[in-house]
């Protein structure tokens, strides 16, 4: 792609759905959304949500090979009713389509995490906020008291800084952590270095607001703190994330808090027994939304495995390219308790703030409703991995 000929449409979906502009009709899918989002959103914003690292390869993959396993319906089977709700670590919610963290939703939409958690409330789902938010985590929390919400949190070498975020979070009501595992550094996104990436300059990091030594945590990704030019935020996760962060820094964390200790960024067998046995609570397999090592696997590929290694020690979450109900289908046929989705909310966000996150979210579950009816399946508890064939394993037979 030229350098100077925008952001280039991301992902299979480029050629299969038009572009929708200014105010005509809602968008009926995710990606109709997300094509709504790149023709609106200022450049900075758009490519820094949408991009992978370096070639996009995983980017791709993470979508591509849900489309490469089939789905195998059973005939008649009582669909009349359909029931999509489940437990996440014994927390109630109507369908196991729930929210991941995504940064600075701000630039998305000026009410940013408010709106994303109100739409959540409405819902009656989970939502995980990330770290980098632009809202406060007293703030989402506060402004929907009840809802059910975990926070994302990154280790940073200064392990006061830590401590002070998992505190306010007990604090807050959260009921779980889910720690990133997978950013010692940055992975090298392009687009963002194209762009000299920053938060914009009426924007702050929301959980570092207060003064004192955690200022710069707040300012560090704006433009103006952002001189050297290339990315704001690569240059801000190098100097004050640890790169030093193993297995012992968990269990460090597991002695400072009571909040349930999800392990985000998983995608391995060893890396996921290693969480099993350092008695971690949930581990999340994920490739950071494709961001980080470019290559990697995608993580439903990856998904079965660790599903089998973990055998029920702990629960098996999963986030990356779900855009349609038939991939919570397949995520969960394949032994994931549920999934994260994040652009997607970023898509409708952008479109009608709290509005367009409750209808991305409720498309994903009338899909998934949909998928199920069709498919055979009325409890989401029935789904079993005989319902999915990989296309493969058709064409070896012919």
């Amino acid at each position: 792609m030229n350098a100077n000929s925008g952001s280039g449409p991301i992902g299979p979906c480029k050629e299969q759905y038009p572009t929708l502009a200014g105010n005509g009709g809602l968008p009926i899918n995710v990606a109709e959304y997300e094509r709504y989002a790149k023709n609106t959103l200022p450049r900075n914003a758009h490519d820094y949500y949408a991009s992978g690292s370096n070639d996009m390869i995983t980017l791709r993959e993470n979508r591509d090979a849900f489309a490469r396993l089939r789905i195998i319906p059973r005939a008649l089977v009582d669909v009349s009713k359909i029931v999509t709700e489940t437990t996440i670590l014994g927390e109630k919610v109507a369908s196991p389509i729930l929210i991941a963290p995504t940064a600075m939703q701000q630039m998305a939409h000026p009410d940013g995490e408010v709106a994303t958690v109100r739409a959540a409330a409405r819902l009656n789902t989970l939502m995980c906020i990330s770290s980098w938010s632009t809202k406060s985590m007293e703030q989402v929390a506060a402004d929907q008291p009840g809802t059910l919400l975990w926070f994302q949190v990154y280790v940073y070498k200064d392990r006061d800084v830590v401590l002070d975020l998992v505190k306010r979070a007990e604090r807050a009501g959260y009921k779980a952590l889910a720690v990133t595992v997978d950013t010692p550094i940055l992975g090298r996104r392009e687009a963002d270095i194209r762009n000299n990436f920053a938060l914009p300059s009426h924007l702050t990091l929301g959980n570092f607001e207060s003064t004192g030594k955690t200022r710069s945590h707040a300012t560090g990704i704006s433009s103006s703190a952002n001189t050297s030019g290339g990315s704001g935020l690569a240059a801000y996760v190098s100097s004050l994330i640890d790169r030093t962060l193993t297995w012992d820094d968990l269990k460090w964390l597991r002695t400072v808090t009571s909040l349930k200790i999800v392990v985000k960024g998983v995608m391995s067998v060893d890396d996921a027994l290693l969480a099993v046995e350092h008695g971690m609570d949930a581990v999340w397999v994920s490739n950071h939304g494709a961001r980080q090592l470019d290559t990697s696997p995608a993580t439903i590929e990856v998904l079965p495995d660790i599903v089998r290694a973990v055998a029920g020690r702990a629960e098996v979450y999963m986030d990356g390219g779900v855009t349609r109900g038939t991939d919570v289908f397949k995520a969960i046929a394949l032994g994931a308790r549920a999934v994260f989705v994040g652009r997607p909310v970023l898509w409708g966000l952008a479109h009608r703030g709290e509005e367009g996150v409750f209808h991305v979210m409720s498309l994903l579950n009338e899909e998934l409703n949909l998928a199920m009816a069709l498919a055979g399946v009325a409890d989401i508890g029935d789904i079993k991995p005989s319902f999915i064939r990989t296309a493969l394993s058709f064409q070896s037979r012919l």
